[in-house]
């Protein structure tokens, strides 16, 4: 039986026991992950048996840093598929498709993703485009450009609009582009769809600016950077822009108010500062349960105003908006509900779903109201879950 060990200053050595004599072959007609070994030009592959093949192994002594380049291997060229991601340049050679598989640890207790994994799939499809391109350096999605600048990004204003949840094991393509926002931002839109089906789960679209990584504040776009991302720029929108929905300050009279919320280290990204997706946690944390437990969230506007670091004590607020209308905030479920639609046809379950629920939010560095400091602004809309029918003894 073949062993793996990991010997220090070298690569991953291989070890076979005595009873068994490797075989070396020329490969041509192995294909690894779905693609010819003509893709991998140099690539040895030893065959242990005929059911297991691995990727030889040099013992080349390497210093930490080429260490560390090989264990990521980030491009340096464009290139068109990544078949370790299942990505694909598409869009005549500047947009990004992704094919994702929703896994048990992304899903709640109803089986369907979550807003944070739908969140956290914008951002790693975003990162891996970057990745393709062959633009990206060290940094969290920085190019070569601004890294010579001690540029990051930063995401000023961000919106999802969900149609459908995936569900688990269901097989999702997401695709991705970037354009123009103003003169010194990029915006970068998202399509999620069913592979199976073509039907749509979500559209999201986001506004970038750049941030001195030292100085933390907000930065020109240097035309070293302009020349590196702009051929990749084209116009298309997932949501048409409208004029935007004006996001009021809450403050400390808000409804529903949650404090002390105190970020942990697994709460910060590479850039050192607390991950947005964390910001929507803290969000929903302050509407009542029983609440979430009869709707799912359709709609989010985040508007960002800075950035929060792991000091930083957080204060999440929550104002029902006056749209709601609280009649139907009452909650049915069981046979009841499902003996109501049976009896009264589609025009109770009209009702049920008729209308917007929505939410004011703010996130806020905690202290006094005169000291705190906005971290972002929010707004949310509902739809209620439909019902599920109850099952009848045959």
């Amino acid at each position: 039986m073949s062993t793996f060990s990991y010997v220090p200053n070298f690569t991953i050595k291989c070890s076979i026991s005595p009873r068994e004599e490797p075989k070396h072959h020329n490969v041509i007609g192995v294909k690894i992950n779905g693609h010819s070994s003509a893709a991998f030009p140099g690539a040895k592959v030893d065959l242990l048996s005929q059911n297991h093949a691995v990727v030889a192994a040099t013992t080349t002594p390497l210093h930490p840093g080429e260490r560390l380049e090989i264990r990521q291997n980030i491009p340096t060229k464009k290139q068109l598929v990544d078949p370790f991601r299942q990505g694909l340049i598409v869009e005549g050679g500047v947009g990004y498709r992704q094919t994702v598989v929703i896994r048990s640890y992304e899903v709640g207790p109803d089986k369907t993703a979550t807003i944070e994994t739908i969140l956290n799939l914008l951002q790693e499809t975003a990162l891996n485009h970057v990745w393709m391109s062959g633009l990206l350096s060290d940094g969290f999605g920085a190019t070569h450009g601004m890294m010579k600048n001690n540029l990051i990004w930063v995401v000023s204003r961000m919106q999802v609009q969900v149609d459908n949840y995936p569900i688990w094991g269901e097989v999702m393509e997401i695709n991705t582009w970037v354009g123009a926002s103003g003169k010194n931002g990029m915006r970068r839109d998202w399509l999620l769809t069913s592979k199976a089906t073509g039907l749509v789960f979500a559209r999201a679209t986001s506004t970038w600016v750049m941030m001195n990584q030292k100085t933390r504040r907000l930065s020109k776009m240097p035309d070293e950077v302009r020349a590196e991302i702009s051929p990749w720029f084209i116009e298309k929108q997932a949501i048409p822009e409208e004029n935007p929905v004006k996001i009021d300050k809450l403050d400390n009279n808000a409804t529903y108010v949650i404090s002390d919320l105190k970020p942990k280290r697994s709460d910060l990204d590479m850039n050192h500062h607390v991950n947005n997706v964390k910001y929507v946690r803290w969000m929903l944390e302050t509407i009542p349960d029983q609440f979430l437990e009869a709707h799912q969230l359709s709609n989010i506007i985040l508007e960002y105003r800075r950035e929060c670091g792991s000091s930083d004590v957080v204060q999440s607020l929550c104002e029902p908006n006056e749209n709601n209308n609280n009649n139907n905030i009452s909650l049915l479920n069981g046979f009841s509900l499902a003996s109501g639609i049976l009896h009264q046809g589609n025009g109770l379950l009209e009702s049920l779903t008729r209308g917007a629920f929505s939410y004011t939010h703010l996130l806020q560095t905690e202290g006094e109201e005169a000291k705190s400091k906005e971290i972002v602004r929010g707004r949310t809309s509902w739809k209620r879950k439909l019902p599920s029918m109850p099952s009848f003894p045959s």
